[in-house]
């Protein structure tokens, strides 16, 4: 729930916060520089960060702690926030100064004075991710110690800097000035994230003194791990890289509308499956007993899991496919950001849609993985990923709109649609992979079309609900839509006698017992 909570107001604060960026930029060509900016030193932070430390680092610590060897988990520790101090900072050196290079391989479509400003934006941003780098660190930490909630709202303060800048200086400055002024706005921002994680983290970990005990074997075994998760990881960016280097090659706006589509689209995955498997991690990875016992300890929490998060996730995905205008409209449109430029992101959800659920049950596949301590099949299956989503983003994203005969832009869409498809191929390689290990897992079928019938009625009473009438406003357009898609899909769900359906109903009643 900690986690949930945490990572609820760090997203709803990074949507208000694009939704300030929509205000000033709009889908204009410095939200193209910085969008593409802010991706190039994010991936220090995306390679060396949550995913990577808590793949490798995590079930090292947790271990540790769960067998009350606290001292020996603090050196542990203090050894790798060294060595990825010295690391990292090495790394943003040679980002600054090989930053015009880097722009060329990564958005080699950008020329003239949207190629110099985000030379100048990546320069200015490095550092910032370098810190970030430092705040995922401490995420590892807390987590470890059961400590969610500030790992995860953290962000807040982040992007609480990066609002106040827009609104302070967004009111007397042209765009590509003020994206400048925003990128030291989101280094401040980044200081401040790692700031306040700081003192909690000293008070957990034990004996935690600045080291380079590379030798100690829990050391060595947190780095031979980091390698294979670092390499999946650097893959996934491959990915992400490679739709911003051919969305580059678009019209302007499509990088900007990417960018803004991903946000929305990452934000059932942070709330129901990052938070499920940030949660889980350390649980499962603390698991005792034999090779039969840890295995069935694992499945069952597994199968639960993975409920758990269809059922908020299949609802979410279905809502983006039929309803994407309206949440696009409720959340950005507002300034430069028009009604058109919604209606373009829509069409970018409805590419990442049907990849949403294999996308977010992943994740905690790979957690399985990694509480087994298994970091290699999880990269080799996103090696496979990778390499399918960009052999059918290529075509989709430069030749499909010709032969539609549509607008070149909408290209983004199928950069998205292929990623969708190459999603699910990988979640049916790791869920066929752990089968030897801990036996049949994944959702039930007669659960899963019970989900999906569900959210396919509640999209048809939004859709009816939405042609009866029709608001100016969108934000009130949204609550007067998605509510009742919501509470039909809850009621649907909870009649048929879904578990989580009737443990949400109730929550909610003790909340409203407690006059919470």
């Amino acid at each position: 729930m900690w986690v949930a909570a945490g990572i609820l107001l760090s997203r709803v604060s990074g949507l208000i916060r694009d939704r300030v960026f929509a205000h000033y930029f709009g889908n204009s060509a410095a939200a193209d520089a910085f969008r593409a900016a802010f991706r190039i030193p994010n991936l220090l932070q995306n390679l060396f960060g949550e995913g990577v430390l808590s793949a490798s680092f995590i079930p090292v610590y947790a271990r540790l702690l769960s067998h009350g060897r606290e001292a020996e988990a603090g050196r542990v520790a203090a050894a790798i926030l060294s060595l990825l101090a010295l690391v990292v900072s090495l790394l943003v050196l040679a980002g600054i100064l090989t930053t015009p290079y880097l722009i060329d391989a990564i958005v080699p479509g950008f020329t003239g004075e949207k190629r110099h400003l985000t030379i100048q934006l990546v320069r200015t941003l490095f550092p910032g991710a370098g810190l970030l780098v430092l705040s995922a660190w401490c995420l590892g930490i807390l987590n470890s110690h059961g400590r969610f909630f500030l790992s995860y709202a953290a962000p807040v303060l982040w992007n609480a800097v990066m609002i106040a800048t827009l609104i302070g200086f967004g009111g007397s400055r042209e765009p590509f000035p003020l994206a400048e002024i925003l990128a030291w706005g989101s280094v401040a921002g980044s200081a401040l994230q790692v700031g306040v994680q700081v003192p909690s983290v000293l008070s957990l970990a034990e004996g935690l003194r600045p080291s380079f005990h590379v030798m100690l074997p829990e050391v060595r075994t947190v780095v031979r791990n980091f390698g294979p998760a670092f390499i999946s990881r650097g893959v996934v960016q491959i990915s992400a890289y490679v739709d911003a280097l051919l969305a580059s090659f678009l019209p302007t706006g499509a990088v900007a509308a990417l960018g803004y589509a991903q946000a929305l689209y990452i934000l059932p995955v942070s709330l129901f499956g990052m938070s499920v498997s940030a949660a889980e991690l350390p649980t499962m990875s603390g698991a005792r007993g034999d090779d039969r016992e840890v295995a069935d300890y694992l499945r069952q929490r597994l199968n639960a899991g993975l409920a758990r998060v269809a059922f908020f996730i299949i609802p979410s995905a279905v809502a983006l496919l039929a309803l994407g205008d309206v949440i696009a409209a409720a959340v950005y449109q507002t300034g430069r950001f028009t009604h058109h430029d919604a209606l373009y992101v829509w069409g970018i959800l409805a590419g990442s849609a049907p990849g949403l659920l294999a996308s977010t049950l992943g994740r905690l596949y790979a957690s399985v993985y990694y509480a087994l301590r298994d970091t290699r099949t999880p990269l080799h299956y996103a090696i496979t990923r990778i390499a399918l989503g960009t052999a059918l983003g290529y075509p989709g994203a430069l030749w499909l709109p010709p032969l539609l005969g549509i607008e070149a832009r909408w290209g983004v869409a199928g950069l998205t649609l292929a990623s969708s498809l190459a999603g699910w191929v990988e979640l049916s390689l790791l869920r066929h992979s752990l089968r030897g290990r801990l036996g049949a897992t994944g959702l039930p079928w007669s659960f899963a079309a019970k989900l999906w019938t569900a959210a396919v009625v509640g999209a048809v009473v939004g859709w009816l609900v939405k042609l009866a009438a029709a608001q100016p406003d969108p934000i009130f357009a949204a609550a007067l839509i998605l509510m009742p898609y919501g509470l039909v899909y809850l009621a649907i769900t909870y009649g048929w006698g879904v578990p989580e359906a009737r443990q949400l109903v109730a929550w909610v009643l003790r909340r409203r017992e407690a006059g919470l």
